[in-house]
């Protein structure tokens, strides 16, 4: 890697900017290299990888049932992963370094900034406007727009932007273009020698002094990517938005958490900052998945990246408020999340990341993918059978850490000072708590699905609207 911290390694010097960068993995000839350019050769078989999953996991859970000392290896198991829960609940979350000052902005690392959208007339001028305002020295960074091929006002708008601000550059993608959001980023990058990527939907809100609290991250030479803590922006509006926001704050705290001891931190797509000598090393974003930040997550992984976290100022954006369009974006989630697993668990069993990050990333898969699954099997045998559920000790585990770093991670970003904010605090905790349960529901539907029928690679969004807030919690 680079002695200097900030800036990209240029040995190719004359090449086209993304030809230099991808000369360093697409022409292996290192064992590290070989490496790299096996990432995306397991992404085939998914349907049939999916249906073993399952039925392992019923055949898993039925079996237990059916013997006396079933409850006792869950108990186990849970006893294991109970002491990484243990590690991460003492942890201290790594220490924020200070933002850049104002004499260190001539110098600064250079960024771009993509957003790929479609269809986003609702909310693309608010976003682009606030890119554009950035508290950061002009030269130093661009914003990029990749339309692709939106049929309403989107293109109007983004070009009489263009107009206006300098720094902005558009793109427009034909009809034919294929790979989806990820081929949108793709292509932009093609044409960018920024020394930092950053990505944001369309409808993120983002605060004027974002990049000088971002930047300073990528201080540390393995700091491969940032994700900017999320908000949502429109929490009040009904019971769906209230149990994202605390959602969210649930996601910080465990992204702090699993960073701290050296575990696995997540990228989220918005608000998500890539070092662009990592994103090259690692083969772009990959088009061939359904959730292309999840997946970049485990490629930065096993390349021996880091992904740091950034508190605040978060990055808002807008939650969804109808209970079909709830299910839509979060069965796209649970599938890419699980895609990940499908498509690169030879490498990950395989140690790449070390035995902190692959433990940590075993047990999260076992707690958000897994126990969830066995549930319905469990609840099955429960009824027919009438026995203890075989999964108990496991759910009590991983329900009393789900509200722990909602009570914890709730704090962190908005403390309590009255009786009116403490009452707030815990309706806000039972709403919350009460919101995650979908989970044991979607999870369940989407790993089925997946066995049966995957879903079509496309650009899958959700719709936005044009909510108008400034200030995030």
């Amino acid at each position: 890697m680079s002695q200097n911290p900030w800036n990209t390694p240029d040995p190719d010097e004359g090449l086209d900017p993304i030809e230099a960068i991808l000369s360093d993995w697409s022409d292996p000839e290192t064992e590290e290299e070989d490496f790299r350019s096996d990432f995306f050769q397991g992404t085939g078989g998914r349907r049939t990888k999916a249906a073993f999953a399952l039925m392992m996991v019923w055949g898993i859970v039925l079996a237990l049932h059916l013997v006396s000392w079933g409850i006792w290896l869950v108990v186990a198991l849970t006893g294991m992963i109970g002491v990484n829960i243990l590690r991460l609940v003492v942890a201290r979350p790594n220490p924020t370094p200070k933002p850049l000052a104002a004499q260190d902005l001539a110098t600064a690392p250079t960024v771009a900034l993509l957003v790929a959208a479609k269809n986003e007339a609702a909310v693309i001028e608010r976003l682009v406007r606030q890119l554009c305002a950035l508290d950061y020295q002009r030269d130093r960074y661009e914003v990029w727009v990749i339309d692709d091929y939106s049929t309403d006002r989107t293109p109007e708008i983004i070009d009489r932007l263009a107009l206006e601000f300098p720094q902005l550059q558009v793109i427009h993608r034909p009809a034919n273009a294929g790979g989806g959001k990820s081929g949108a980023l793709n292509q932009a990058i093609a044409q960018i020698d920024r020394d930092i990527i950053a990505v944001f939907d369309a409808d993120a809100i983002v605060a004027p002094d974002l990049l000088r609290w971002v930047i300073p991250l990528f201080a540390d030479e393995q700091m491969g990517a940032v994700q900017v803590r999320k908000a949502i922006s429109n929490p009040e509006e009904n019971f769906w938005a209230k149990g994202q926001a605390v959602e969210m704050y649930l996601d910080s705290y465990y992204q702090q958490q699993r960073i701290g001891i050296g575990g696995i931190g997540e990228l989220r797509g918005n608000g998500q900052f890539v070092r662009r000598m990592a994103l090259a090393r690692c083969g772009g974003w990959n088009e061939e998945t359904i959730t292309d930040d999840l997946d970049l997550t485990i490629r930065l992984h096993l390349d021996r990246w880091q992904i740091g976290f950034c508190l605040d100022p978060a990055i808002g954006e807008e939650g969804v408020t109808r209970v079909q369009a709830l299910w839509h974006q979060r069965s796209r989630w649970a599938e890419g999340g699980y895609q990940r697993y499908l498509d690169y668990w030879r490498l990950i069993i395989r140690n790449r990341m070390g035995v902190l990050k692959t433990w940590d990333l075993i047990c999260f898969f076992i707690l958000q993918y897994v126990l969830p699954t066995a549930a319905i099997p469990d609840l099955l045998m429960v009824v027919l059978r009438h026995h203890v559920p075989v999964m108990m000790p496991m759910s009590a585990l991983v329900m009393s850490f789900a509200f722990l770093g909602m009570v914890v991670g709730s704090l962190r970003v908005r403390p309590v000072g009255s009786m009116r904010e403490a009452t707030a605090f815990l309706v806000s905790l039972a709403q919350g708590f009460t919101y995650l349960f979908h989970w044991f529901i979607v999870m369940p539907a989407t790993t089925a699905r997946m066995a049966i029928r995957p879903k079509r690679l496309k650009w899958v969004k959700t719709v936005h609207g044009s909510t108008n807030i400034s200030v995030l919690p």
